[in-house]
């Protein structure tokens, strides 16, 4: 006896839905990962846009969401000997920038604890009109 007919489903219904650790209100206006739509911060969280990242320009952030952390390492930066660890979103794995550890510069103290996004891998949503 044949197998029964497989029943092929339309390509939207296929996909697995995408569940993220966390979701900012819709009513913020937030930046997400542009590869998946993760969100990542809000944009209360943006402290500079005059930062430069490995493939171009980058965002400083205070605070993220739904990335993970990779081991840190010393980097020479532009502004300096940095201890730094990449970061990754959660939900597609795609490096999205740094989070600054610890600085060896007096005047680079205030990037501690803070993060890069490069402008390539985030999206603006939610009211930005």
């Amino acid at each position: 006896m044949p197998p029964p007919a497989r029943r092929r489903l339309p390509p939207a219904a296929r996909l697995a839905p995408r569940t993220f650790r966390s979701y900012l209100p819709r009513s913020h206006r937030t930046y997400s990962c542009v590869h998946c739509r993760a969100h990542l911060a809000r944009h209360e969280e943006l402290i500079s846009k005059s930062f430069q990242g490995s493939h171009g320009r980058a965002y400083l952030f205070n605070s993220v969401v739904n990335v993970g952390c990779g081991p840190a390492e010393q980097r020479l930066l532009l502004t300096g000997l940095h201890s730094v660890a990449d970061i990754f979103c959660q939900s597609c794995k795609t490096t999205l920038g740094w989070k600054y550890e610890q600085a060896f510069e007096s005047s680079q103290k205030y990037k501690e604890g803070k993060f890069i996004i490069e402008m390539s891998h985030m999206v603006k949503e939610n009211g930005w009109d």
